[in-house]
């Protein structure tokens, strides 16, 4: 397949490109500053694409759009809330109006959504059928998802992968947490009840593969493997794969002081999501439980 990655220079695409390429597709990436070869296709993501960047979006078999900025990095000032949530809309909105000028649109669009969707839920047992919560990011991830949505009117397969908590030791937050926990100052955050639904970053580019070569695979599908934890579960697991005590705890006025509205919604919320529709289209995971996943990951 020819296939057209956005954010490619993301902990995601970065792993996922080289995988595509070695399974034999054709693999371009969307690029910000000027294309350095022949497989780079400039763009921005508020003023779309010049003219003869345009012609060069003809004929892909399938688009997988990662782009968007980082939540976790920095508070969430009024300009930062924008733009997350801009890099997300508009970026997604620029993208598809630009593909559906194309005379041979992709088949298929397959783009970044966040399990951030469904918002703080405490232990309800989250599927793809279930509604969205409320606050910051359920509002963004509907709007995302809305503009994702709209590739349809070209005819593609719309694919919205609701992506949980992406384990990895070069990037993301496990890279964050490693620091203090090998210093033996690793703990509990918070209550420690609230949920984390993890993905394995090996996992995540095997479910954009399957995807990919899916046809039946469509709409929204949770990201995550099938056995979220909370995070005192997680803490202890990831303590035990490091040999590290976890005496620790983190208090949830200490978070709420550094990264105020930020660290309410990614560190003291949290939700428990499932990945039905993956395990009903057959989906075989590498790594189905933390301890496994956290001793696959740092020992790679």
């Amino acid at each position: 397949m020819k296939i057209l990655i956005s954010g490619s220079t993301g902990l995601v695409g970065e792993a996922l490109a080289p995988v595509l390429r070695a399974k034999g597709h054709d693999v371009f990436r969307l690029v910000r500053s000027a294309p350095a070869t022949a497989s780079e296709i400039r763009w921005d993501a508020v003023s779309g694409f010049a003219p003869e960047e345009q012609a060069r979006l003809e004929g892909f078999d399938a688009v997988i759009h990662l782009a968007g900025d980082n939540v976790a990095s920095g508070s969430w000032s009024d300009d930062k809330k924008k733009k997350i949530r801009e890099s997300r809309t508009v970026g997604t909105k620029v993208l598809v109006d630009a593909l559906r000028k194309c005379t041979a649109p992709p088949k298929a669009f397959i783009s970044a959504s966040a399990t951030g969707f469904y918002g703080n839920r405490g232990d309800e047992i989250l599927t793809e059928d279930s509604q969205s919560g409320t606050g910051f990011l359920p509002m963004v991830s509907r709007d995302w998802e809305t503009e994702i949505g709209k590739a349809a009117d070209f005819g593609a397969r719309v694919v919205m992968l609701r992506i949980g908590i992406v384990l990895s030791k070069d990037g993301g937050a496990l890279d964050k947490m490693l620091t203090p926990f090998k210093m033996g100052v690793g703990g509990v955050v918070g209550s420690g009840k609230q949920y984390m639904s993890w993905i394995t970053l090996a996992d995540l580019v095997r479910v954009i593969e399957f995807a990919l070569d899916n046809e039946g695979m469509k709409g929204p599908v949770n990201v995550t493997a099938p056995n979220p934890v909370t995070n005192e579960v997680f803490t202890k697991a990831l303590g035990a794969t490091l040999g590290r005590p976890t005496l620790v705890p983190v208090p949830e006025f200490a978070i709420k002081l550094l990264y105020g509205e930020m660290g309410e919604a990614l560190v003291l919320g949290g939700n428990r999501v499932v990945p039905k529709k993956l395990e009903v289209a057959g989906f075989k995971f590498l790594h189905s439980e933390i301890g496994d996943a956290l001793a696959a990951v740092l020992k790679a």
